[in-house]
């Protein structure tokens, strides 16, 4: 079954830096953490497969990594257009859409970042990019290319607001002085680790792997490692 999952003898580990949900360099590899980065590594383990992260800029480098197939696995956003090019375990994290609004603008509600003059950055490949300039017709919304640049944008007032998951912005806002995450939601991801389609006759070990991680408390001990916040590992 390993071998169906990881053609290569080694599991490949779809990350990308600056998000908690995803990776978080330390001062050496031996540091890192992250959801998907501790989710990954641990499956290796389960599969008694080496471990081997490949790491990109940003979400939407992974999910092009995905559809090639050069990636083994992924913890992202099940979304119907993702799970034409990968097949999903159950979701295990539960976070509502929302924006981080930069100490240069006023904007306290969602509703008032739809207007002229207002720009609002979101990941270069991700679905918000597809999905805001439905929701904000009237302001002008940006693909940007990693979460660094995010937040050295919104420190420079280069963007008024950027909009992902509530859990990556709160720890893009520890970066940004002055910045807030807005009430409500726009959205809705449901993150799960997925799998390139074709292997799917190793999803029955991936969703043991899910069970057991929620159950023996591994998943909870990864997301406040990460300090992820505005999580949860419900949909209730």
């Amino acid at each position: 079954m390993p071998q169906i999952l990881a053609p290569t003898g080694k599991l490949r580990v779809g990350v990308y830096t600056g998000s908690p949900q995803s990776l978080m360099l330390g001062q050496t590899s031996q540091d890192n953490y992250g959801i998907g980065y501790e989710l990954g590594r641990e499956f290796a383990r389960y599969l008694g497969l080496p471990f081997e992260p490949v790491v990109f800029q940003k979400n939407g480098d992974v999910l092009a990594a995905a559809k090639q197939g050069a990636i083994d696995l992924a913890l992202v956003n099940a979304t119907p257009v993702r799970a034409e090019y990968l097949d999903f375990a159950q979701p295990i994290l539960f976070s509502a859409q929302s924006y981080l609004v930069g100490a240069h603008c006023a904007v306290r509600d969602m509703a008032a970042l739809d207007r002229e003059g207002i720009i609002v950055g979101v990941s270069g490949g991700s679905t918000s990019e597809t999905v805001l300039p439905a929701l904000l017709p009237k302001a002008k919304v940006v693909a940007i290319n990693s979460l660094d640049e995010v937040t050295q944008q919104l420190n420079h007032a280069k963007i008024d607001a950027f909009g992902t998951n509530k859990g990556i912005l709160f720890e893009l806002a520890k970066h940004s002085p002055g910045s807030i995450v807005l009430d409500g939601a726009w959205g809705f991801e449901r993150i799960a680790l997925g799998i390139p389609k074709g292997r799917g006759a190793a999803m029955p070990l991936l969703q043991e792997f899910c069970q057991d991680i929620k159950a023996n408390g591994f998943l909870a001990a990864a997301a406040l490692r990460a300090g992820m916040q505005g999580v949860s590992f419900s949909e209730s």
